[in-house]
């Protein structure tokens, strides 16, 4: 469980990195390979792919995959605190009904 936490986490880094890279973005050779923020957002998201990976070994897929959406916490918090972008009531009201459907399922499989 501790692997897909942490794929959850470094994922949310990879959507920062890559929207830090896509306003940086230039369609030629040499502006994709020295975009390090692009490339940066790749490599976390490998990363977190990776750690998913550990952590999916050992566990139930249909417990661990919808842990994978508390990167959307993550990716909330990111976004106000690197892009100033706003968080209104809506957002936290489906962060709300993400986090209670984690604890569904957790709670539903036997997860305490």
């Amino acid at each position: 469980m501790l692997w897909v936490l942490l794929a959850s986490f470094v994922g949310s880094f990879g959507a920062v990195l890559l929207k830090s890279g896509a306003g940086r973005l230039r369609f030629t050779a040499r502006g994709l390979l020295v975009n390090y923020h692009l490339s940066g957002g790749v490599v976390f998201f490998l990363l977190s792919s990776y750690c998913f990976v550990r952590g999916v070994r050992q566990g139930e897929l249909t417990v661990l995959y919808p842990m994978v959406s508390l990167g959307y916490l993550w990716t909330l918090l990111w976004s106000k605190l690197f892009f100033g972008e706003p968080l209104g009531r809506m957002k936290f009201i489906g962060l709300g009904l993400i986090l209670s459907g984690i604890a569904m399922i957790g709670l539903g499989s036997g997860l305490r």
